[in-house]
């Protein structure tokens, strides 16, 4: 086959099996999203969401487009994509002296959001990163519980016991859950590090010298706003806390093309161009498995066994979001491919026939 014959055979895979989702969540509300799966009262959207296009994507190798399909410009939600955003934050934050030492207890830098008790103290920023940190709390009208028991599709273990169940906690740093209250409060934390809202930091750290458009959005719930006290040259501020995905609402939409800039810019060890936007041992820790979570790194699920994302490779690693959204970063291939709005229980047909693509390029 070649080259160009297995490409459109991906993408031909691709666009023949949609997510079932429907376009507009208005439409059908009852059969989008992923909040429906939680214990009420939690199982409603808390912030803005919208209507999404065709299947898309794009691929990318060696810096350049070499496909693309659907509607690649279009701003889309991109769900727990935005996960391994905030892990590029916490990049940002190294690179600029905020956070040295990301083993070092999130108490130590962020007081009086909620790490203050016996259980929360020991609590680091690898761990929040990792998901392995047992947080225990609320967070924006969320408690940590409602997303114990998760399970989630790459997860080779996934939890016996029923989602919202409150399971006995484990030691922080002892046990792997993917819970996405956790994730906002790492997104809180980041928020009161850098006394900035997170998407003015990623647009200007990241987002724009990279290249990407000015069309996305990085969106909160509509109660998730909080007061920055003022500070020497900086004056008090209301903003709003941003999650790291779309699971009640808010969080990113941007396009397939924007999202290759990103997975591009950890391909290449943080840098575009000669410029450094994030330090090249802090990409490199991204994409180190957990010690106790081996699929995964810090927000990037990985592939070291070769199962869960058959035809990548084993260095390689992706950013997921419900709904069928892909942005994997293939160094074997020097390749970066996007994904959006696929069946996600066929991603492993979607990965092997990419892959033979990128081998047959290459």
């Amino acid at each position: 086959m070649t080259h160009a014959a297995a490409l459109q055979d991906a993408i031909d895979f691709a666009q023949a099996h949609e997510m079932p989702w429907p376009r507009d969540p208005a439409a059908d509300p009852a059969h989008w999203g992923v909040h429906h799966e939680d214990p009420p009262p939690y199982n409603v959207l808390r912030g803005p969401v919208h209507a999404r296009g065709p299947v898309s994507g794009v691929v990318w190798q060696r810096g350049q487009e070499i496909a693309a399909w659907g509607e690649p410009e279009r701003a889309e939600l991109t769900f727990s994509v935005a996960k391994t955003y905030l892990a590029i934050l916490a990049g940002v934050a190294q690179a600029q002296g905020l956070l040295p030492d990301a083993d070092e207890p999130v108490v130590e830098r962020v007081r009086g959001i909620g790490f203050e008790s016996a259980h929360n103290r020991p609590i680091t920023w690898t761990m929040l990163l990792q998901q392995t940190s047992e947080w225990e709390g609320w967070c924006f009208g969320l408690p940590d519980t409602v997303d114990r028991n998760r399970k989630v599709g790459f997860d080779p273990h996934p939890p016996s016991g029923r989602k919202g169940d409150a399971r006995p906690l484990q030691s922080p740093g002892s046990y792997w859950e993917y819970n996405d209250v956790r994730i906002n409060q790492l997104s809180l934390a980041l928020l009161h590090l850098f006394g900035a809202p997170l998407p003015e930091i990623f647009r200007e750290q990241v987002m724009r010298p990279i290249g990407a458009g000015e069309d996305w959005q990085w969106r909160g719930y509509d109660d998730a706003w909080v007061d920055l006290p003022a500070e020497p040259g900086r004056p008090a501020r209301r903003v709003q806390s941003v999650p790291g995905g779309t699971h009640w609402g808010g969080g990113v939409s941007i396009s397939a093309r924007d999202q290759a800039r990103i997975g591009q810019l950890l391909l290449d060890g943080g840098s575009h161009g000669d410029l450094q936007i994030l330090p090249t041992a802090w990409v490199r820790s991204m994409f180190e498995p957990c010690a106790i979570a081996p699929f995964y790194g810090r927000l990037l699920w990985l592939n070291r066994d070769g199962r869960n994302f058959p035809g990548a490779s084993t260095g390689s690693a992706f950013m997921v979001g419900a709904g069928g959204h892909l942005t994997w970063i293939e160094p074997a291939h020097d390749a970066v491919v996007v994904l959006r709005w696929m069946n996600p229980d066929l991603t492993a047909g979607f990965t092997r026939r990419i892959a033979l693509a990128l081998a047959v390029a290459s």
